[in-house]
């Protein structure tokens, strides 16, 4: 039998910096061959290792801002003095082949892919266990000066209260039983009716077998 055709999901994991979004996100993409991260375009300096086109497409402002005038984004928000979009095209192109595409993105973003293509969108919202293990998570993987880690830290009240929002949320207590729990959000969304748009075709071959 041939797989039935099914369109994409566009799979959002948000979350305070160094609550694990990231990490999952890696580890989604590794586990699951369907599914691959949406690269975003931003104004802001690449971080020691990060590649141009893989990591992220690294960009001017004014070249940004075209972007944003010409429509070009599916969201786009400005976080720490640095701008951050997802490029519409590759989404869509995406979706219609029937692949997966993951967001790494933050509530601002969550809400401008609801209001854009609520049909696609699955969100899932990272809690981190308490304030204490998200700041040692913050200083232990030592990317940010010590302030950056002080601005994060007090985002992090703000973009927790929008957990309500988001279709799931998880507690990132371990980080193996956390990714085996986005695994099975992201299997069980997949197999809604409304996504697997081959199925018309498909029953009716059924019913003229009978």
């Amino acid at each position: 039998m041939n797989q039935i055709a099914r369109r994409g999901v566009m799979f959002v994991l948000s979350s305070p910096s160094g609550a694990g979004k990231t990490t999952l996100s890696r580890g989604l993409v590794e586990a699951d061959g369907n599914i691959s991260m949406s690269i975003s375009v931003t104004t802001r300096r690449p971080r020691g290792g990060e590649v141009d086109g893989k990591d992220y497409h690294f960009i001017s402002p004014p070249e940004f801002d075209r972007m944003v005038a010409g429509g070009e984004l599916l969201e786009h928000a400005k976080v720490f003095d640095n701008c951050y979009g997802t490029p519409k095209r590759p989404v869509e192109e995406a979706l219609a082949r029937g692949r997966d595409v993951l967001f790494d993105i933050d509530w601002q973003g969550t809400q401008q892919l609801e209001s854009s293509a609520p049909n696609d969108l699955v969100s899932v919202f990272i809690l981190p266990p308490s304030m204490q293990a998200l700041e040692r998570r913050l200083e232990a993987r030592a990317q940010d000066a010590p302030d950056v880690v002080a601005k994060r830290m007090a985002r992090a009240a703000d973009e927790m209260s929008h957990w309500a929002e988001y279709d799931y949320v998880l507690i990132n207590l371990d980080i193996d039983r956390s990714l085996s729990q986005v695994r099975a959000i992201l299997e069980a969304e997949r197999l809604r009716r409304q996504r697997q748009v081959g199925l018309n075709e498909f029953v009716g071959g059924l019913r003229n077998r009978i």
